[in-house]
C-alpha cells in the first residue's frame, strides 16, 4: 500500500452534513457532480491533514441511511478539549460521552457517524461541568 486516501460516508442532507463539517473545521477542496448517475461527492480535509473525507450525496435517496456498527468511528484531534466541546454544545451539537478524563469525547454528525476528539497532549485536569456530566445516547 502507498497511501490512505479517503474515508467515505454517504449522507443524507448535504448542506446539513456540509455545515456540520465545516463547524468541526473542515474545508471543501473538490467537488465532483455526476449527471448521469445522480449523485455528488464533496471531498472535506482538516486543517494540518493529508487525509480526506469524502461525503458522497446519491440525489434520489429518499430516507436516512442506516449507520452500520461495524463502521466505528471518525476521530479528529483539537487543542482544548473543554474549549472545543463548549463551542460545539453553543451550536446545539449534543455531547454524548463528556471529556470527563480531560481527553475524549465523542458526538455525532447529522446523519449518525460517531465522531471521537481527542485531546492534543497531556489530558487535562478533569473540571466541571466535564467531570460529572453523564454519558447521553450512543456513539
Amino acid at each position: 500500500m502507498k497511501e490512505f486516501l479517503h474515508t467515505m460516508i454517504r449522507v443524507f442532507d448535504l448542506e446539513k452534513s456540509l455545515a456540520f463539517y465545516s463547524m468541526l473545521g473542515l474545508k471543501e477542496v473538490r467537488r465532483v457532480q455526476n449527471e448521469e448517475y445522480k449523485f455528488t461527492l464533496v471531498f472535506l480535509k482538516a486543517p494540518n491533514s493529508e487525509a480526506l473525507l469524502e461525503l458522497t450525496y446519491n440525489w434520489e435517496q429518499s430516507k436516512p441511511y442506516r449507520t452500520g456498527r461495524a463502521f466505528g468511528h471518525l476521530a479528529f484531534s483539537v487543542e482544548n478539549i473543554y474549549d472545543y466541546c463548549a463551542y460545539l454544545q453553543s451550536h446545539n451539537v449534543t455531547i454524548l460521552r463528556p471529556p470527563r478524563d480531560g481527553y475524549m469525547a465523542f458526538i455525532k454528525s447529522p446523519d449518525g457517524i460517531s465522531i471521537e476528539l481527542l485531546q492534543i497532549g497531556k489530558r487535562l485536569v478533569p473540571m466541571e461541568p466535564w467531570a460529572s456530566m453523564k454519558d447521553t445516547g450512543t456513539w
